[in-house]
């Protein structure tokens, strides 16, 4: 049987206005760990708005940094939380132009409105600070990731850190629907461009903090353990 699962992920802090309009997107804050009541964007079906999220609201608003991951034998949570501290404080915040809503494939997510070679370094600096912590891949998760289509980059990628969208193939998102059937893709997107508009405020977003995320089980949702600024 799989134990807990962590990640390391990007998540605004909890009185952030960018937190409070994910996690109502989703339904779920992950800082509490209770559902918040759905804030369905003006023009969408409010019926249908749980399903539409059921897959992003599993894993919390957030940004992967270091993909969920089991802990190598000999390692605890203590360390792990103890590593991120220290990891942290070593690294700088990186400040972003903006976020825009942007369709990725049959999903919507917010991502940079600008490309950041300093966000993709410290991306790829905290996939590989956090290896050692790592356990391998279990053979049935190295099996779902197969299964999906990829290049050979992002192959080498998976056998190396357990994930592969690392390194040139990381793309920063915070994920606000699960897939989407076509014909709703444009209109879902707009909605949300419109509330992420009304309730966020404009201008630079600062990647500040890492957060660690804890899932008990496979079939638990996501929550926050610890936050910890960048730099300190």
């Amino acid at each position: 049987m799989s134990g807990p699962r962590y990640a390391i992920y990007y998540a605004p802090a909890a009185d952030n206005p960018l937190w409070r309009f994910g996690s109502a997107v989703l339904g779920y804050d992950a800082y509490t760990g209770v559902d918040v009541a759905f804030d369905a964007p003006l023009g969408c079906d409010a019926t249908s708005w749980p399903q539409r999220t059921a897959e992003p609201r599993r894993y919390g608003f957030h940004a992967t940094l270091k993909a969920p991951f089991e802990l190598a034998d000999g390692r605890s949570e203590g360390q792990l939380r103890a590593f991120a501290h220290q990891t942290a404080a070593g690294l700088a915040p990186v400040p972003l132009a903006g976020l825009a809503v942007t369709a990725l494939g049959r999903f919507i997510a917010l991502t940079p409105a600008a490309a950041s070679g300093a966000l993709q370094k410290l991306a790829f600096d905290i996939v590989q600070a956090f290896e050692p912590l790592r356990a391998p891949l279990s053979a049935a998760d190295r099996e779902r990731r197969l299964a999906s289509p990829m290049t050979p980059a992002e192959r080498a990628c998976l056998e190396a850190y357990g994930y592969p969208y690392v390194g040139d193939a990381f793309r920063f998102h915070m994920t606000l629907t699960g897939s989407l059937p076509p014909e709703k893709l444009d209109g879902v997107k707009a909605a949300l461009a419109h509330a992420h508009s009304e309730r966020v405020p404009a201008g630079s977003v600062a990647i500040d903090r890492i957060v660690v995320f804890k899932q008990d089980d496979r079939a638990s949702r996501f929550r926050i353990l610890d936050s910890f600024m960048l730099g300190r």
